[in-house]
């Protein structure tokens, strides 16, 4: 009897240890914070990360095309970013209206600082799908028909230092056909030359159900250029990049890896080698070979909040981690969360806080910043060590954000940023800021004098510069403001918590008062004057709610905060009123695509200069 119970003691350690075995192969990364996002407004209440600058590089507008796109198209989503021969680039699809509504064509956008964009130029023209086509289970047969453009993927840097951008053309017979069914034309490579032309358009992959002889492309084995041919073959035999392709690509297809239909990988590799996978949902598993085969079918991260929206993994310039996401069921806001080893992320901090008016009805368009994507593993490091990202806002506009490594949302010492006696190019270096291109907030030099000027002409935004500053229950604030105009515009500053909620807040009005919130009213402190100077000094105390202001040495005036506060962490200039809308009772889908209002309305623009800030505990 003792022989049998020792031998299945035995059997049971071995049961535990193999168990514990495949526990060990099935790590996984997870949230481990206590932070979550509060979907009720569009930053979350997360602190922000220190020094995002956000730059909205492409603004869709049917009226003003030539502002725009140079068509006029105003569904604009799915950017991939890469960097390479000292530029950046950024390409996206497009369609006129809405989401897999032909016609549809991909554009590219490029810079060479990430502050000044191009002015997008197509890459993947419109296609057109021959006429009497039949998709296999849908009944419609094609008559001036195009296809309709996908791509998860958008650039490969081959390891002679070659350079490609790729898409993919899918086929959408009827309302609601989907083009990512393994059933349309295929995926499309050109080359990027040094000095930014483009080589031809060839198919590097077709779906089998398409019939090649009708394509306007030929296949990349035509090409006379054998360096050509020999990058194509280097990215088919590349299981990472492949596993990108799985949503579009032949559902039985032998190059991809995981051939479930697990949406928008994104990987990185942690020090032990393994290489961790990422997808929509934050489904998420791990590789021992390079992804060639994958540990366990993905589960979703631990901890991890994310909806049907894109999220982004990568490796930092400091050697640590992070993720950047949708941290809700809704794509707002856009968050990221950092790892020390890529496995364990324990915090939650806000990238894009904000959500522009969605302008133009359309299928499928989704409010907020959404599917993000920053540089893939090989498509170059930017020489400022930075997170570079790229996202759409509300499926209708392109947006850029730079973020400083390492990734923090605090600030130690007191500010003392006087511009113009701050170093060339690092006047903004612990500044957010949101930048439009209808506006701008840059540093700028008048009277031989730098300044930060806040520039806007757009009828439906605002630009806003924020300095997060070291939180305190009692602090000396001053600032000096110039505006040039005091007969339209406006700008809002306001001193604000952790959590962005605002205790104190100042309005350059565009009736020509400098006004200060007084709960529901507003209390007119003074007329200003276009061009006039203004210093403004704020003492403070959260603990009693009280503070005390002076303009250009007035006598102070004593004041309540109109909304309690533990602390100030965070000082916010704003070309605009809040918003508050959409939130998440808004409805989305709108069947008639009805466009909002005047959406070609043009307006003056308004600007405000920012001389000096210092902040200073007590």
């Amino acid at each position: 009897m003792m022989v049998f119970q020792a031998r299945k003691c035995v059997v049971l350690s071995i049961m535990l240890l193999v168990l514990g075995s495949l526990n060990a192969q099935q790590d996984t990364l997870k949230y481990v914070g206590k932070t979550r996002s509060n979907i009720d407004y569009h930053h979350g209440q997360l602190s922000p990360v220190v020094g995002v600058h956000a730059t909205q590089i492409m603004r869709a507008s049917r009226e003003h095309p030539q502002k725009s796109d140079g068509f006029g198209w105003t569904y604009n989503h799915a950017p991939n970013i890469a960097y390479w021969n000292n530029t950046f680039f950024v390409n996206y699809l497009s369609d006129p209206v809405g989401e897999h509504i032909p016609p549809s064509q991909s554009l590219l956008i490029t810079s060479d600082d990430g502050k000044k964009w191009s002015f997008p130029k197509v890459v993947f023209p419109v296609y057109d799908i021959p006429d009497g086509y039949v998709k296999e289970g849908v009944d419609a047969v094609a008559h001036n028909l195009k296809a309709v453009m996908h791509q998860r993927m958008g650039f490969f840097t081959s390891s002679d230092n070659r350079f490609f951008t790729l898409a993919y053309y899918g086929i959408v017979m009827e309302p609601h056909d989907d083009p990512n069914d393994g059933k349309g034309i295929g995926r499309v490579i050109r080359e990027i030359y040094k000095d930014g032309s483009l080589g031809p358009i060839y198919f590097i992959r077709y779906n089998k159900s398409w019939d090649r002889s009708k394509s306007i492309y030929p296949f990349y084995t035509h090409s006379k250029d054998k360096g050509f041919v020999d990058a194509c073959n280097e990215l088919l035999a590349t299981p990472l990049m492949m596993q990108q392709w799985v949503e579009e690509a032949d559902r039985d297809d032998p190059l991809i890896p995981l051939k479930k239909e697990y949406k928008a990988f994104s990987y990185y590799r942690i020090p032990d080698g393994r290489v961790v996978g990422l997808w929509k949902h934050a489904l998420t598993s791990m590789s021992l070979d390079n992804g060639k085969t994958w540990q366990y079918e993905p589960i979703r991260a631990p901890g991890f909040v994310n909806g049907n929206a894109k999220i982004w993994g990568q490796k930092t310039a400091d050697n640590k981690f992070a993720t950047v996401y949708n941290p809700s069921e809704f794509r707002w806001p856009l968050a990221v969360s950092t790892s020390d080893d890529g496995l364990d992320y324990s915090n939650l901090w806000l990238i894009h806080g904000e959500i522009s008016r969605l302008r133009y009805g359309g299928a499928y368009k989704s409010h907020g910043p959404q599917y993000v994507r920053g540089i893939v593993e090989g498509n170059g490091t930017p020489p400022d060590d930075k997170m570079w990202l790229t996202y759409s806002m509300n499926k209708e506009d392109i947006w850029v954000a730079s973020v400083p490594v390492p990734i923090t949302s605090q600030v130690l010492d007191d500010v003392n940023d006087v511009f113009d006696d701050l170093p060339d190019g690092e006047e903004l270096n612990f500044w957010n800021t949101y930048n439009l291109s209808w506006g701008s907030v840059e540093i700028e030099t008048k009277n031989a004098e730098k300044l930060l000027a806040l520039r806007d002409a757009d009828p439906f935004d605002y630009v806003r510069a924020e300095r997060i500053i070291p939180f305190s229950e009692k602090m000396q604030v001053s600032m000096t403001v110039i505006p040039e105009q005091n007969d339209h515009g406006l700008m809002q500053i306001e001193l604000q918590n952790r959590q962005g909620m605002p205790a104190i807040q100042f309005i350059f009005d565009n009736d020509g008062n400098l006004k200060l919130k007084a709960g529901y009213r507003f209390r007119n402190l003074l007329k200003y004057e276009a061009g006039q100077t203004y210093n403004i000094d704020i003492d403070l105390d959260t603990t009693t709610r009280f503070f005390t202001v002076s303009v250009n040495n007035s006598e102070p005036k004593r004041a309540l905060f109109f909304q309690p506060v533990d602390g100030i962490s965070r000082i916010m200039f704003r070309t605009g009123k809040q918003r508050y809308y959409p939130n998440p009772d808004t409805p989305v889908d709108t069947p008639d695509y009805i466009d909002i209002p005047n959406t070609g309305t043009s307006i003056p623009e308004a600007a405000f200069n920012i001389k000096s800030l210092t902040t200073k505990k007590r």
